[in-house]
């Protein structure tokens, strides 16, 4: 039971996570991005979960400290999926 434990703090925190990484996304990217407050948190809370499974993939899930490398990770995910969504990678 320990694990639905884990997991159910998993997801406060990728929900939490998720809202910041999606806001930091928009502001990585130039100009506006015709893109919802809602869309934005579901980018985030999306490149959240997946950017965790990465680093824990790769060695990085539990460092001392700030976990700078699944940061980076989340980030490039969101920027990711932010651009597309918004249809910024798409323009003429």
């Amino acid at each position: 039971m320990e694990w639905v434990a884990t997991f159910m703090w998993t997801i406060i925190i990728a929900l939490f996570v998720g809202l910041v990484i999606g806001g930091l996304a928009r502001l990585v990217l130039p100009g506006r991005q015709k893109i919802t407050l809602m869309a934005t948190f579901i980018v985030g809370f999306t490149a959240a979960l997946i950017g965790g499974l990465v680093a824990e993939a790769i060695g990085f899930a539990d460092t001392e400290g700030v976990d700078w490398v699944k940061f980076g990770i989340q980030l490039g995910l969101a920027v990711i999926g932010v651009g597309f969504y918004s249809g910024w990678f798409f323009k003429r």
